[in-house]
């Protein structure tokens, strides 16, 4: 019976290591950002360089807490902000490291300011001008 117990702990441990990583704003802060020229388009745009540490979480399952700010609930687009609406990256109060967009599983209809947890994979998006620097696939609500 030790042996049982011993085993599932050692299971639970090693399932554990593979779990989410819980990350926070600060973590996502960690970017630079200088204009870039995109001739398709007539006009600049925020380049950003991911410092090692936000690199080092591309393609990682992670988990965020933020507030849900709804973009287009036809098409099921929604972005988790470190800041309520009134104060977000798309008012002009804070910058695009502020944002993650959620690509999220199944339909949903979040509310504005909602503040919910949420995991998937990060992704870091520098040249898609249409999508947010942050992007978390497969994302689903995380308690």
């Amino acid at each position: 019976m030790k042996k049982f117990g011993f085993l599932c702990l050692l299971t639970m441990a090693v399932f554990g290591l593979e779990a989410q990583k819980e990350i926070t704003w600060k973590d996502l802060a960690k970017v630079t950002f200088e204009d870039k020229y995109y001739p398709d388009l007539d006009a600049y745009y925020w380049y950003p360089t991911f410092s090692d540490h936000v690199k080092s979480l591309e393609g990682k399952e992670v988990a965020i807490t933020g507030f849900v700010i709804p973009i287009d609930y036809e098409s099921n687009y929604f972005i988790l902000s470190a800041n309520p609406y009134a104060s977000c990256f798309f008012c002009g109060a804070a910058g695009p490291e502020t944002v993650v967009e959620l690509e999220l599983k199944g339909e949903h209809n979040y509310t504005t300011d909602q503040r919910l947890g949420f995991k998937g994979i990060l992704r870091l998006n520098k040249e898609d001008v249409y999508k947010m620097n942050y992007v978390l696939e497969n994302a689903e609500e995380w308690y």
